[in-house]
Protein backbone atom coordinates (compact mmCIF):
# COMPACT_ATOMS: atom_id res chain seq x y z
CA UNK A 1 0.00 0.00 0.00
CA UNK A 2 1.57 3.25 -0.96
CA UNK A 3 1.68 6.17 1.25
CA UNK A 4 -1.34 8.40 -0.28
CA UNK A 5 -3.67 5.48 -0.53
CA UNK A 6 -2.70 4.07 3.54
CA UNK A 7 -3.62 7.83 4.34
CA UNK A 8 -7.21 7.73 2.36
CA UNK A 9 -7.99 4.28 3.98
CA UNK A 10 -7.32 5.87 6.94
CA UNK A 11 -9.85 8.27 6.87
CA UNK A 12 -12.70 6.36 5.86
CA UNK A 13 -13.58 4.94 9.05
CA UNK A 14 -14.76 8.12 10.41
CA UNK A 15 -17.21 8.53 7.56
CA UNK A 16 -19.13 5.79 8.74
CA UNK A 17 -18.04 6.31 12.63
CA UNK A 18 -22.03 5.32 14.20
CA UNK A 19 -22.47 2.19 11.58
CA UNK A 20 -18.33 1.34 12.51
CA UNK A 21 -19.68 1.56 16.64
CA UNK A 22 -22.57 -0.93 15.42
CA UNK A 23 -20.36 -3.30 13.15
CA UNK A 24 -17.35 -4.09 14.93
CA UNK A 25 -16.99 -6.54 16.97
CA UNK A 26 -14.61 -6.73 20.37
CA UNK A 27 -11.68 -9.32 20.47
CA UNK A 28 -11.65 -11.79 22.56
CA UNK A 29 -10.50 -11.74 26.55
CA UNK A 30 -7.45 -13.99 26.29
CA UNK A 31 -5.83 -11.45 24.19
CA UNK A 32 -5.97 -9.35 26.95
CA UNK A 33 -4.74 -11.54 29.44
CA UNK A 34 -1.77 -12.47 27.09
CA UNK A 35 -1.48 -8.79 26.70
CA UNK A 36 -0.26 -8.24 30.19
CA UNK A 37 1.20 -11.86 30.68
CA UNK A 38 3.69 -11.36 27.55
CA UNK A 39 4.58 -7.29 29.06
CA UNK A 40 5.02 -8.71 32.44
CA UNK A 41 3.02 -6.12 33.74
CA UNK A 42 -0.07 -5.69 36.27
CA UNK A 43 -2.68 -4.03 34.13
CA UNK A 44 -4.03 -2.49 37.22
CA UNK A 45 -2.82 1.15 37.62
CA UNK A 46 -0.99 0.72 34.19
CA UNK A 47 -1.01 4.06 32.60
CA UNK A 48 -1.60 2.88 29.16
CA UNK A 49 -1.78 5.15 25.36
CA UNK A 50 -4.07 3.40 23.01
CA UNK A 51 -3.33 4.95 19.59
CA UNK A 52 -6.62 4.58 17.05
CA UNK A 53 -9.13 3.68 19.66
CA UNK A 54 -11.99 3.85 17.35
CA UNK A 55 -15.24 3.68 19.46
CA UNK A 56 -13.48 1.60 22.45
CA UNK A 57 -13.60 -1.84 21.00
CA UNK A 58 -10.19 -2.34 22.84
CA UNK A 59 -10.56 0.32 25.53
CA UNK A 60 -13.48 -1.50 27.26
CA UNK A 61 -11.66 -4.51 27.92
CA UNK A 62 -8.38 -2.35 28.85
CA UNK A 63 -10.52 -0.15 31.12
CA UNK A 64 -12.51 -3.13 32.87
CA UNK A 65 -8.77 -4.43 33.89
CA UNK A 66 -8.30 -1.12 36.20
CA UNK A 67 -6.05 0.58 33.16
CA UNK A 68 -5.48 4.47 33.03
CA UNK A 69 -6.05 4.56 29.77
CA UNK A 70 -5.50 8.05 27.39
CA UNK A 71 -6.44 7.27 24.21
CA UNK A 72 -5.81 9.43 20.72
CA UNK A 73 -7.92 9.07 18.11
CA UNK A 74 -7.57 11.26 14.78
CA UNK A 75 -11.54 10.53 13.72
CA UNK A 76 -13.45 13.21 15.51
CA UNK A 77 -16.92 11.38 15.04
CA UNK A 78 -15.05 8.44 16.53
CA UNK A 79 -13.65 10.20 19.26
CA UNK A 80 -17.10 11.45 20.28
CA UNK A 81 -18.80 8.17 20.22
CA UNK A 82 -15.35 6.35 21.82
CA UNK A 83 -16.13 9.39 24.90
CA UNK A 84 -19.94 8.43 25.17
CA UNK A 85 -19.18 4.51 25.20
CA UNK A 86 -16.53 5.36 28.14
CA UNK A 87 -18.23 7.69 29.95
CA UNK A 88 -18.48 4.89 32.97
CA UNK A 89 -14.87 4.40 32.59
CA UNK A 90 -13.46 7.74 34.45
CA UNK A 91 -9.71 6.61 34.17
CA UNK A 92 -10.49 6.61 30.14
CA UNK A 93 -9.63 9.78 28.37
CA UNK A 94 -10.29 10.43 24.92
CA UNK A 95 -8.24 12.75 22.52
CA UNK A 96 -9.20 13.87 19.17
CA UNK A 97 -5.89 13.54 17.31
CA UNK A 98 -3.20 12.02 15.50
CA UNK A 99 -0.93 9.87 17.37
CA UNK A 100 1.63 11.50 15.14
CA UNK A 101 0.83 15.29 16.39
CA UNK A 102 0.63 14.05 20.08
CA UNK A 103 2.21 16.15 22.85
CA UNK A 104 2.15 14.43 26.36
CA UNK A 105 3.93 17.10 27.71
CA UNK A 106 6.36 15.32 29.40
CA UNK A 107 4.12 12.75 30.53
CA UNK A 108 5.29 9.19 29.53
CA UNK A 109 3.75 5.55 29.65
CA UNK A 110 4.02 2.05 30.60
CA UNK A 111 3.00 0.93 27.15
CA UNK A 112 1.66 1.80 23.80
CA UNK A 113 -0.92 0.10 22.71
CA UNK A 114 -2.58 -0.18 19.13
CA UNK A 115 -5.35 -2.49 18.83
CA UNK A 116 -5.45 -3.07 14.59
CA UNK A 117 -4.23 0.24 14.37
CA UNK A 118 -0.07 0.37 13.59
CA UNK A 119 -0.74 -0.05 10.30
CA UNK A 120 -2.11 3.12 9.91
CA UNK A 121 0.46 5.28 11.64
CA UNK A 122 3.06 7.26 9.12
CA UNK A 123 5.81 3.72 9.06
CA UNK A 124 8.45 6.88 8.98
CA UNK A 125 7.79 8.16 12.47
CA UNK A 126 5.52 5.24 14.39
CA UNK A 127 8.67 3.38 16.24
CA UNK A 128 10.25 6.38 17.41
CA UNK A 129 7.42 8.44 18.48
CA UNK A 130 6.18 4.91 20.25
CA UNK A 131 9.86 4.93 22.00
CA UNK A 132 9.52 8.44 22.72
CA UNK A 133 6.83 8.76 25.21
CA UNK A 134 7.43 5.36 26.99
CA UNK A 135 9.25 4.98 30.15
CA UNK A 136 12.75 3.29 30.53
CA UNK A 137 11.53 -0.43 30.38
CA UNK A 138 8.36 0.71 28.81
CA UNK A 139 6.10 -1.95 26.40
CA UNK A 140 5.21 -1.51 22.84
CA UNK A 141 1.85 -3.32 22.34
CA UNK A 142 -0.14 -3.78 18.67
CA UNK A 143 -2.03 -6.28 17.34
CA UNK A 144 -2.37 -7.07 13.40
CA UNK A 145 -5.32 -8.95 12.14
CA UNK A 146 -6.28 -10.28 8.99
CA UNK A 147 -8.92 -12.68 7.89
CA UNK A 148 -8.10 -15.96 7.88
CA UNK A 149 -8.29 -19.02 6.01
CA UNK A 150 -7.72 -22.06 7.91
CA UNK A 151 -8.72 -25.83 5.96
CA UNK A 152 -11.89 -25.55 7.41
CA UNK A 153 -13.13 -21.65 6.19
CA UNK A 154 -16.59 -21.28 5.17
CA UNK A 155 -16.92 -21.66 1.60
CA UNK A 156 -19.03 -18.61 1.64
CA UNK A 157 -15.47 -16.87 0.79
CA UNK A 158 -14.78 -19.02 -2.29
CA UNK A 159 -18.13 -18.23 -3.63
CA UNK A 160 -18.30 -14.58 -3.12
CA UNK A 161 -14.71 -14.08 -4.49
CA UNK A 162 -16.31 -14.69 -8.40
CA UNK A 163 -18.01 -11.16 -7.34
CA UNK A 164 -15.45 -9.56 -5.85
CA UNK A 165 -13.72 -10.73 -9.28
CA UNK A 166 -16.40 -9.58 -11.02
CA UNK A 167 -16.06 -5.60 -10.09
CA UNK A 168 -12.35 -5.95 -10.89
CA UNK A 169 -11.31 -6.56 -6.98
CA UNK A 170 -9.48 -10.12 -7.60
CA UNK A 171 -7.50 -11.55 -4.14
CA UNK A 172 -3.95 -10.72 -4.47
CA UNK A 173 -2.16 -13.63 -5.17
CA UNK A 174 -3.40 -17.45 -5.48
CA UNK A 175 -6.51 -18.46 -4.23
CA UNK A 176 -7.01 -19.59 -1.03
CA UNK A 177 -4.55 -17.15 0.82
CA UNK A 178 -2.11 -19.22 2.76
CA UNK A 179 -3.23 -20.71 6.00
CA UNK A 180 -2.83 -18.99 9.64
CA UNK A 181 0.38 -20.41 10.55
CA UNK A 182 1.81 -19.46 7.27
CA UNK A 183 1.14 -15.87 7.62
CA UNK A 184 4.13 -13.83 9.18
CA UNK A 185 4.17 -11.84 11.88
CA UNK A 186 5.84 -8.40 12.28
CA UNK A 187 9.18 -9.66 14.33
CA UNK A 188 11.67 -8.55 11.99
CA UNK A 189 10.35 -4.62 11.44
CA UNK A 190 9.71 -4.17 15.09
CA UNK A 191 13.63 -5.26 15.43
CA UNK A 192 14.93 -3.23 12.77
CA UNK A 193 13.49 -0.33 14.21
CA UNK A 194 16.50 -0.27 16.72
CA UNK A 195 14.27 1.22 19.51
CA UNK A 196 13.19 -2.04 20.84
CA UNK A 197 13.89 -5.78 22.08
CA UNK A 198 13.05 -8.82 23.27
CA UNK A 199 10.04 -9.10 21.10
CA UNK A 200 7.69 -11.32 22.19
CA UNK A 201 4.46 -12.62 19.90
CA UNK A 202 0.86 -14.21 20.82
CA UNK A 203 -1.25 -16.13 17.68
CA UNK A 204 -5.02 -15.89 17.96
CA UNK A 205 -7.29 -17.31 15.56
CA UNK A 206 -11.19 -16.65 16.33
CA UNK A 207 -14.72 -17.09 14.58
CA UNK A 208 -17.58 -15.18 14.55
CA UNK A 209 -21.01 -15.87 13.10
CA UNK A 210 -22.99 -13.30 10.75
CA UNK A 211 -26.13 -12.98 9.75
CA UNK A 212 -26.29 -11.08 6.06
CA UNK A 213 -26.97 -7.52 7.61
CA UNK A 214 -23.95 -8.20 9.74
CA UNK A 215 -21.82 -9.12 7.41
CA UNK A 216 -22.97 -6.86 5.02
CA UNK A 217 -22.13 -3.64 7.97
CA UNK A 218 -19.39 -4.92 8.78
CA UNK A 219 -17.74 -4.70 5.20
CA UNK A 220 -19.45 -1.50 5.15
CA UNK A 221 -16.83 -0.19 7.10
CA UNK A 222 -13.94 -1.60 5.55
CA UNK A 223 -11.42 0.74 3.93
CA UNK A 224 -10.74 -1.13 0.63
CA UNK A 225 -14.53 -1.35 0.30
CA UNK A 226 -15.31 2.04 1.25
CA UNK A 227 -12.68 3.78 -1.63
CA UNK A 228 -15.05 1.18 -4.19
CA UNK A 229 -16.88 2.86 -6.89
CA UNK A 230 -20.70 2.97 -4.68
CA UNK A 231 -22.36 1.04 -7.97
CA UNK A 232 -19.75 -1.78 -7.64
CA UNK A 233 -19.94 -1.63 -3.63
CA UNK A 234 -23.87 -1.66 -3.68
CA UNK A 235 -23.58 -4.90 -6.44
CA UNK A 236 -20.86 -6.82 -4.50
CA UNK A 237 -23.53 -6.26 -1.36
CA UNK A 238 -26.52 -7.36 -2.84
CA UNK A 239 -24.70 -10.51 -4.23
CA UNK A 240 -23.43 -11.13 -0.42
CA UNK A 241 -26.94 -10.97 1.06
CA UNK A 242 -28.28 -13.42 -2.06
CA UNK A 243 -25.15 -16.23 -1.29
CA UNK A 244 -26.46 -15.55 2.84
CA UNK A 245 -29.98 -15.95 1.92
CA UNK A 246 -29.23 -18.74 -0.28
CA UNK A 247 -28.00 -21.21 3.01
CA UNK A 248 -30.71 -22.72 5.19
CA UNK A 249 -29.80 -20.60 8.29
CA UNK A 250 -28.60 -17.40 6.56
CA UNK A 251 -25.44 -17.60 8.90
CA UNK A 252 -21.86 -17.31 7.74
CA UNK A 253 -18.73 -17.75 9.70
CA UNK A 254 -15.80 -15.73 9.72
CA UNK A 255 -12.82 -16.74 10.98
CA UNK A 256 -10.09 -13.97 11.49
CA UNK A 257 -5.99 -14.01 12.56
CA UNK A 258 -5.17 -11.61 15.76
CA UNK A 259 -1.06 -11.37 15.96
CA UNK A 260 -0.33 -10.13 19.32
CA UNK A 261 3.35 -8.03 19.20
CA UNK A 262 4.79 -6.81 22.55
CA UNK A 263 8.02 -5.41 22.59
CA UNK A 264 10.34 -3.40 25.57
CA UNK A 265 11.82 -0.47 24.76
CA UNK A 266 15.62 -0.49 24.88
CA UNK A 267 17.64 1.10 27.51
Amino acid sequence: MNEERRILRAQTFDDVADLYDRARRGYPEQLFDDLFALAEMSPHGSRILEIGCGTGQATRPLARRGCRVMCVEPGPNLARIARRNMAEFPRVTVINQRFEDFDPAGATFDMVFAATAWHWIDPQVRYSKAASVLKPGGVLAFTWGTHAFPPSFDPFFTESQKTYNAIGQSWDGAWPPPPPEQVPDLSEEIERSGYFEDVRVARHLWTTDFTAEEHVALMSTASDHRLMEPTKREWLFSEMRRLHNARPDGIVRKHDLTILHVARRKP
